[in-house]
């Protein structure tokens, strides 16, 4: 159990009130005092807000309903917007029999956007990103290599005001992370480094899957988002780095998947993130 599910189940012993609601945040302070609900990441969360969850799904038919009910398992309000970008393995046809049985949720709406063609996730995030009407929108894999349970603790410093944009970090060295291949974390680590000599940033994870904007960020880079690849994670970065918005970075978990398992990143993607990051970092 993860730091996130513990904080949340201590908190459920104390009170019964919708977790991040008003009531439920005064009862908990009454208890632990608000030092002690600051440092377990307890806060508000209003009432009107608006999660959009974008998740863009290639050939997962096997971790999809998992990935589903664990992002509708967190007690905020959002919609969920998939993107299939012409998925071949029995997705789509999954995600078409989703559509009317998933719909009712007083927590979550789902729409559903489907890819006549192959065109790769950068293509199914811009899908995804014109579909959104919430107040801040967060990029979701559908694979379980990251945990839905943290979204309370990356939209923490959004929610507070000070922040524009999150980045989850597999890097930063607090949370379960596992062990996999020495020569792609070497390779994260060089694409990271040189994104920010481009960008003056200090990230230690730009190609993080979980990466957290206010609704008005996506709407300002996304009309010249251009990278249909994996090539869109060093395209955002260096756009949001030139709008001189407060970024913040958190640790995240990370469990990540085995090329048996479905990995699908290759040496290729690095190629074309080496370029992107170039591109991208001399165009004014």
């Amino acid at each position: 159990m993860n730091s996130s599910h513990q904080n949340l189940s201590k908190a459920a012993q104390l009170n019964h009130a919708k977790p991040y609601s008003k009531s439920w945040h005064e009862n908990l302070a009454k208890t632990l005092g608000e030092a002690g609900c600051k440092q377990l990441g307890f806060y508000v969360i209003p009432d009107d807000f608006l999660l959009s969850v974008v998740i863009p799904v290639f050939n997962e038919r096997e971790t999809l309903h998992d990935i589903l009910k664990s992002v509708r398992a967190v007690p905020i309000n959002k919609e969920i917007i998939l993107v299939d970008d012409h998925s071949t393995d029995g997705t789509r046809k999954l995600l078409e029999e989703m559509i009317p049985s998933e719909q009712a949720d007083s927590e979550n709406s789902l729409k559903v956007f489907f890819h006549e063609k192959n065109k790769g996730k950068g293509a199914a995030l811009q899908t995804g990103f014109s579909q959104v009407s919430g107040d801040v929108v967060l990029v979701q894999d559908a694979d379980l290599e990251y945990d839905p349970s943290e979204y309370p603790r990356l939209l923490q410093p959004i929610i507070e005001g000070k922040a524009d944009v999150v980045y989850g970090s597999r890097f930063l060295g607090d949370q379960a992370h596992r062990v996999l291949y020495f020569w792609h974390y070497l390779g994260n680590k060089f694409l990271t480094n040189l994104s920010n000599c481009f960008t003056n940033l200090n990230l230690t994870d730009m190609e993080t899957c979980y990466k957290v904007f206010r609704k008005e960020i996506i709407q300002e880079i996304l009309p010249t988002l251009n990278q249909n690849r994996f090539g869109i994670e060093p395209e955002i970065t260096a756009k949001i780095s030139r709008l001189n918005c407060r970024i913040y970075e958190l640790s995240i978990s990370y469990s990540g998947r085995t090329y048996e398992q479905g990995k699908k990143i290759g040496w290729r993607d690095g190629m074309q993130a080496l370029w992107c990051i170039v591109r991208y970092g001399l165009m004014k």
